[in-house]
């Protein structure tokens, strides 16, 4: 098995880390089957309620391994499988039901955005800086840059990141919603942690099915977004869960609503 992308799975908590520190953790070939393999194992344990996202070394992923592909020959239809693999990957993540949070340090580069976005919680150290460098190469984006990066911050903002050598810093990536929450580097890991405990404390299932209503209705008419709300919201109202969560909030509200007539 490969250690380029760690994965743990306990109590319904599964953490994947990658895990190519010296490279700071650049997505070469085999790193890319790994991913996709990781992603299919986990929205397929019916026991994962949270996924965790992670990386070794200073940086969170500087993207595909330019080098590799560089030295190694590679032709453009070895570029574009690569790409489609990675994208399998991306693409079971979020569409999935499982939350995932991203604990994000140092330097995010080209698809490595891509890989971040897959993720619908990040928090992210105050030393992350966040940079494009596609066209800086002459390349165009990939692991899902083109589409969840405008969906994150807007096409505008997208465009400036894309279309210009512009690095942003963590205060920036956070003022315009890249980043849910900026903190010290030390805390990062526990705070990304808390997240991902507080769906797996709650009612896990009904987020994992909020996060997929929301990240799949992009793709879909409104008609169909509708249909699946409806369909989804009633199933969960059929779950032992859902009926004590609502019994216990119609409890509650009918004992403030006596206190409030008798005052």
């Amino acid at each position: 098995m490969s250690d380029s992308i760690l994965l743990h799975v306990e109590g319904g908590l599964a953490r994947v880390t990658f895990n190519r520190p010296a490279y700071l953790n650049a997505m070469d070939f085999e790193m890319g089957s790994r991913w996709r393999d990781v992603a299919r194992e986990i929205t397929s344990d019916a026991s994962v309620g949270a996924v965790i996202l992670d990386a070794a070394g200073p940086a969170f992923c500087a993207g595909g391994d330019v080098v590799a592909m560089a030295t190694t020959g590679a032709s453009g239809a070895d570029v574009t499988g690569a790409a489609h693999v990675i994208h399998q990957g991306i693409r079971t993540f979020v569409e999935s039901d499982k939350p995932i949070v991203a604990a994000v340090q140092g330097a995010v580069a080209g698809g490595g955005l891509g890989l971040m976005l897959t993720a619908d919680y990040i928090v992210a150290a105050d030393n992350s800086k966040f940079v494009s460098k596609y066209a800086n190469i002459g390349l165009t984006p990939d692991l899902g840059v083109s589409t969840l990066l405008p969906a994150a911050i807007g096409q505008r903002r997208a465009l400036q990141l894309l279309l210009q050598d512009r690095t942003l810093d963590a205060a920036t990536a956070l003022d315009w919603g890249l980043v849910a929450e900026v903190l010290p580097a030390a805390d990062v890991a526990a705070r990304a942690e808390d997240v991902a405990r507080f769906w797996l404390d709650n009612a896990t299932a009904a987020f994992g099915q909020a996060k997929r209503l929301v990240r799949t209705g992009a793709h879909r008419s409104f008609g169909e977004n509708l249909d699946d709300e409806a369909a989804s919201i009633g199933a969960r109202f059929e779950t032992d869960e859902s009926r004590a969560r609502v019994a216990a909030f119609a409890a509650a509200s009918a004992k403030s609503a006596a206190r409030s007539a008798g005052s």
